[in-house]
């Protein structure tokens, strides 16, 4: 029998994004660990605009199992989006994130949980090692995470991803977070709380094939770090001081030429030279600062909601009246 929504202990936030592959394999496993959680539980499944079979599997699924909810976003958002929209849907007392792709296995969801009775409120799960991933990726994984441990003000955990346990208090607090370049793992780290890990081995996929390609793991890094870190203002205004500190170094070496009425010395060129390399470096200071800050302005101010709701399965009316429509989430 389906427990009352309001009763529900835990959450399963599951991305989804062409995993037909490795959905029987995923849902298989889900059972197990459902079936032996100490409370009643749900699995809330985002398809985050699918274009195989797998919003056919989640929604049959949700429709004949209580356990099981299904989200279908009107097309892509992207994955920090999709965990979003499930974290807005959960009703649980602790949520758990996790990907489809069972590089974070379903079993770990127990170890998170029993550091979470012991009165922790965020449980990062921490790769040990990085199964099927190439050398490129995983040289390219330790550089973004010791990069980004220097330069944000904010302790992020190194070698963690959006595998995790969050209670309840610090999803209501998440939720008073609307920006929309999105670095999840970064806002769960700002927002506090006491904070723990367990630590595991990551897998290679059981089966598909990525879909973090190089292009979004550098907009993943590029929404970190802008949204983390000041670094990139301040190299900004590295970058002008040191150009223009150049060039009036060069024009000192170019007056002490003219003093001394060097041959070799090209008369108008050199000034020409220093006073468009200051200018060139007062320029990369100011349109370095004030374009990182109109950016993200002008994404903000549009107030565009974070992701649109398309269908939902597996939630009943009691559910649907006492949740917020998803359209508005970002308004909240």
């Amino acid at each position: 029998m389906a427990a009352s929504f309001k009763s529900i202990r835990y959450s399963l936030v599951i991305p989804v994004f062409n995993e037909e592959a490795v959905l029987p394999i995923l849902l298989r496993r889900l059972d197990l660990v459902l079936s032996r959680l100490d409370g009643p539980a749900e699995a809330i499944f985002v398809d985050d605009g699918s274009s195989d079979s797998s919003s056919i599997v989640l929604r049959a699924l949700a429709t004949r199992d209580p356990r099981f909810r299904y989200i279908g976003l009107s097309r892509n958002f992207g994955h920090q989006i999709a965990i979003t929209a499930g974290m807005d849907a959960a009703q649980g007392e602790a949520i758990i994130v996790m990907d489809a792709d069972l590089q974070d296995p379903p079993e770990v969801i127990e170890q998170l949980i029993a550091k979470w009775k012991e009165g922790n409120d965020i449980v990062h799960a921490r790769r040990l090692s990085r199964d099927g991933e190439s050398r490129f990726k995983r040289a390219t994984a330790h550089l973004f995470y010791r990069l980004l441990g220097r330069m944000s003000s904010v302790g992020i955990p190194a070698d963690v991803g959006d595998f995790r346990l969050i209670d309840r208090k610090v999803l209501d607090a998440l939720r008073q977070m609307p920006e929309r370049d999105r670095f999840v793992r970064g806002m769960i780290a700002w927002l506090g709380f006491r904070q723990t890990e367990v630590t595991f081995h990551r897998l290679e996929r059981a089966a598909g094939e990525t879909k973090y390609p190089l292009f979004k793991m550098v907009r993943l890094a590029m929404n970190a770090a802008l949204g983390f870190s000041d670094l990139p203002l301040r190299l900004a205004i590295w970058c002008g001081l040191a150009v223009s500190g150049l060039a009036l170094l060069y024009g000192g070496w170019v007056i002490l030429l003219w003093l001394s009425k060097d041959s070799h010395l090209v008369t108008g060129w050199s000034s020409t030279i220093v006073v468009v390399s200051l200018l060139c470096g007062i320029n990369m200071l100011m349109t370095g600062i004030v374009g990182l800050y109109v950016g993200r302005i002008h994404a903000e101010v549009k107030r565009r909601p974070l992701y649109v709701v398309q269908t939902r399965a597996g939630f009943d009316r009691s559910e649907a009246a006492a949740a917020a429509p998803a359209i508005h989430a970002v308004n909240e």
